[in-house]
């Protein structure tokens, strides 16, 4: 097992280029937030944007509309309804986060199916709460795009049809294996499944522990998968810095909301592209 440690990620982390617009720093689609559950995928949108992404589009109940805009303006709007826009526009996003607040009922089913028929190899697919639900309950073909999951433990259950009590590491892997897909199982120590490795996150803390924690994690990997080299280096980033700044955090706060995570983002990839002057 290997660690993440602030040395590899350090590492990944580059200063970005003079010669770059918002182009080059990834479109990123986030899908989710019903009539009732809106705050989810605006917590996504705020990891994304807040990470860098350079364009990002939230599907949404547009009941959510105002609330977007008022809290997020760099965020566009696409009403989650309007499934042809939605067909049209999906192959143009590099990455597509689905299942923040997206719910159980008939439109999230036809909003997950339309995510896992319709992209494509070059794009990268994260699926994140009631996303992982429905697929691990429903029929859904699995998509050409680079497929990563976020469950916590019992979402995980529901993706394996298993105890996870009695699941291992190995056990893990080989689940992660027949999803063809990146795993990052959330606790306490964060475990990422991915390729032939298992990488455990070193930081975390009981502070975090409040609704939308996991859906701001979710936006992070969304918004720098994007910008870094690989998705690897992409989901790692994002489990590291999601912790490491919740547990700075947590020196002078008992607890500590998703949104002061985000919020502290910039600063953070700031301080860690700046190897040469890093005190970490």
């Amino acid at each position: 097992m290997k660690k993440i440690t602030p040395k590899v990620v350090c590492a990944w982390i580059k200063q970005r280029d003079d010669e770059t617009n918002k182009g080059d720093y990834g479109r990123v689609l986030l899908i989710g937030g019903n009539e009732r559950l809106g705050g989810a995928i605006i917590m996504a949108a705020q990891g994304a944007i807040h990470s860098g992404a350079g364009l990002v589009s939230v599907a949404t109940h547009h009941v959510n509309r105002s609330a977007l805009h008022a809290r997020l303006p760099e965020a566009m709007f696409i009403d989650s309804s309007d499934t042809d826009y939605l067909m049209e526009v999906l192959p143009k996003f590099d990455a597509i986060l689905i299942g923040p607040g997206l719910g159980l009922d008939e439109t999230a089913q036809t909003l997950l199916h339309l995510v896992c028929e319709h992209t494509h190899a070059l794009q990268r697919v994260i699926v994140d709460g009631d996303g992982i639900t429905l697929y691990a309950n429903g029929e859904y073909p699995t998509p050409d795009a680079t497929l990563i999951f976020t469950p916590h433990r019992k979402e995980w259950e529901r993706l394996t049809h298993t105890n996870t009590e009695s699941l291992d590491d190995a056990k893990n892997q080989d689940f992660a294996d027949k999803l063809h897909a990146i795993v990052v199982l959330k606790d306490h120590h964060t475990r990422v499944y991915i390729e032939d490795d298992i990488w455990q996150n070193i930081y975390g803390t009981p502070a975090m522990a409040t609704g939308g924690m996991g859906d701001t994690l979710a936006g992070m990997i969304a918004g720098l998968l994007g910008q870094l080299e690989t998705p690897k280096h992409a989901v790692l980033t994002a489990v590291f810095l999601h912790s490491y700044i919740g547990e700075t955090l947590a020196k002078k706060k008992y607890v500590v909301l998703p949104t002061e995570v985000a919020e502290q983002i910039p600063y953070y990839l700031k301080k860690f592209s700046e190897t040469d002057d890093n005190p970490y």
